[in-house]
């Protein structure tokens, strides 16, 4: 399956309430926590593939007086951010539609350049990570946190949900994405000239009953609609009685007393030499 007959759009989570409430639910203390100790008043940094700006405002606050800058290919995400900076009052933060491979900012703009869950979907890796390395000061960082599908879980694994997990990977890498893009960023920032890589892990964990139903309305309300259905069996990933069977199981982990369901993370910090 290739990225240009895919049905999917380009972003492959795409833009759904659902998807939307996951990225709000994001927070610079938890989904930043092993940047934080780099992170200090004064600096600017450069948020891309920003989303509604969950994380770049928590940013932003952390480096005032610095500046944030904030970007991303869809203009109905940067008006969210912009009016969430707004609303905080973050007068230091700045948001534009832009692409991570044609970023509009001089050579050496930023001290700190970070982005979560972006270059899992980006399918030419080195061309982003050579706009950031070009808009780097000598001596800043870049820090990624992206997803390590492989490793996603949910339990108990009713209706052998292992499986969806599997589809997902296989409609992100039709679309040019790298659904294992947390455990490949050491490589790829060497290959782009970074050094000095700093690697860790996390899970992003739900276990509460509260966040195993948002867990749980999210998966329904993005997996299993028309569009990624029909692409999943279009191309022969999955059929019709898997979804009905993955659902079904979805379903009965809300009621199960010891479910729980876990997002997987590497983590990256690198240096511009």
């Amino acid at each position: 399956m290739s990225s240009e007959t895919s049905p999917q759009s380009e972003y492959t989570m795409g833009y759904s309430d659902d998807f939307l409430q996951l990225l709000k639910r994001r927070s610079v203390e938890r989904d930043c926590s092993y940047l934080l100790s780099y992170l200090k008043p004064g600096l600017n940094v450069l948020d891309f593939g920003c989303g509604p700006g969950t994380l770049s405002v928590g940013l932003a606050r952390l480096v005032e007086p610095g500046e944030l800058h904030g970007v991303d290919i869809e203009d109905s995400q940067i008006a969210i951010a912009q009016s969430a900076a707004r609303s905080g009052g973050h007068d230091n933060a700045a948001f534009r539609v832009a692409d991570a491979t044609d970023l509009p900012f001089e050579d050496d703009s930023f001290d700190v350049a970070h982005c979560h869950t972006v270059l899992t979907h980006v399918p030419d890796t080195q061309a982003a990570l050579s706009e950031i390395k070009r808009v780097l000061k000598p001596g800043g960082i870049v820090a990624s946190r992206e997803l390590i599908t492989a490793s996603c879980f949910a339990e108990p694994d009713l209706g052998d949900f292992e499986e969806a997990w599997n589809v997902f990977a296989s409609l992100l890498s039709g679309n040019g994405g790298h659904p294992n893009m947390g455990r490949e960023l050491k490589n790829a920032f060497m290959e782009a000239g970074f050094t000095d890589p700093q690697v860790s892990a996390s899970f992003e964990t739900y276990s509460e009953p509260e966040d195993i139903v948002f867990l749980h309305g999210f998966i329904t309300g993005w997996f299993f609609t028309p569009e990624i259905m029909q692409a999943a069996t279009i191309y022969g990933l999955a059929s019709s009685e898997q979804f009905e069977g993955w659902k079904t199981g979805l379903d009965s982990i809300v009621e199960h007393p010891g479910a729980m369901g876990c997002l997987a993370f590497g983590e990256c910090i690198a240096s511009n030499p």
